[in-house]
């Protein structure tokens, strides 16, 4: 078969051999490799050619494993557990669509050899995931990313889902963008809402119709609270729901299993001791957060301070129980 490819590139070529059919259990000989350049590519060698180049990619640094039986690529660019931790995280993100999830799921699956996309048997489950309507996620993550870059405001509609499971415009937001930020499964933007004059999270799946204006984006240092930049730890821990509120001090009571919960939610920087048969836990976390993670664990959490959300809190049961005493017959 004449060469279509000229032979320089074998080496090139025996790499991408290496890195598509091999690993410890398909090792490849020397006459396969060969078979396998000269039907591909049009390269044809001798196996002390081939023998020569896996040494030349030995020396260069490349990991690769010479046995009886042929030789295989020790190390790749990613390892078989760590595409399949990439795979599940697009899958479970909610922020991303079916489509692209299915397009980013190809491109992680060429990374890894021919042998790779059998062993997973979820790729195909994308469309069962709850995945968002909007398509314009990644066109909206370059604007923003543009716009930090070159340090502009921009300005976007606000949506949420409708009893239509449609996206709607609630509001319309001029916004100076800083961060973008992953946090339980969805895509922030954290900035400066111009108008209102606080920092917010905006979910970047509701935003639609974003566009960069040419107005200067307010300096992040020049923000009370943001002297020293973004504190990330203190994302981390004390807005675990993405409330813009400041975080304070609180202290609650818990039953024994809901401490591994407040290490899961608040961080390795709660304080815990013993109260009675229960836990006392001091945390410094946003007050509404605080609301909503407190009733959510109701049966087995109670707030201790501040008043302020104890009474908040107390406020929410009263207007429960009145709900659910009525007669809905």
């Amino acid at each position: 078969m004449p060469s279509f490819e000229p032979k320089k590139l074998a080496l090139l070529r025996i790499l991408q051999i290496l890195e598509k059919f091999s690993d410890v259990d398909h090792p490849l000989g020397q006459q396969t490799i060969a078979d396998i350049l000269n039907r591909d590519f049009g390269i044809e060698l001798e196996r002390k050619a081939i023998s020569r180049n896996i040494s030349l990619l030995k020396e260069a640094g490349y990991e690769i494993e010479q046995l009886p039986e042929g030789s295989y690529l020790k190390e790749r660019q990613f390892e078989d557990a760590e595409l399949r931790l990439l795979i599940d995280g697009v899958l479970s993100d909610t922020f991303i669509s079916a489509k692209h999830s299915a397009d980013l799921i190809e491109k992680l699956c060429g990374l890894g050899n021919k042998y790779f996309r059998h062993h997973v048997k979820n790729i195909y489950s994308v469309r069962e995931w709850n995945k968002t309507d909007n398509m314009a996620v990644f066109y909206t993550i370059d604007l923003i990313d543009e716009a930090i870059e070159s340090n502009k405001q921009i300005r976007f509609d606000f949506n949420r889902y409708g009893a239509d499971k449609k996206l709607h415009r609630v509001a319309y937001h001029t916004v100076s963008p800083y961060q973008l930020m992953h946090k339980n499964r969805n895509y922030y933007l954290m900035g400066y809402n111009e108008k209102w004059h606080h920092m917010a999270f905006y979910r970047l799946d509701r935003i639609t119709n974003a566009r960069i204006i040419d107005t200067p984006a307010t300096p992040l240092r020049s923000l009370e609270g943001y002297h020293n930049g973004i504190n990330y730890k203190r994302f981390s821990t004390t807005l675990p729901y993405m409330f813009a509120d400041e975080p304070e001090p609180v202290e609650f009571v818990c039953e024994d299993w809901v401490v591994d919960q407040a290490f899961d939610w608040f961080g390795s920087g709660i304080s815990v001791s013993q109260y009675g048969e229960k836990h006392k836990v001091r945390v410094v976390v946003s007050l509404m957060a605080m609301e909503y993670w407190a009733l959510h664990h109701l049966n087995a959490v109670e707030i201790l301070t501040p008043q302020s959300l104890r009474d908040k809190i107390k406020e929410d049961l009263v207007k429960a129980m009145e709900k659910y005493n009525k007669n809905r017959g």
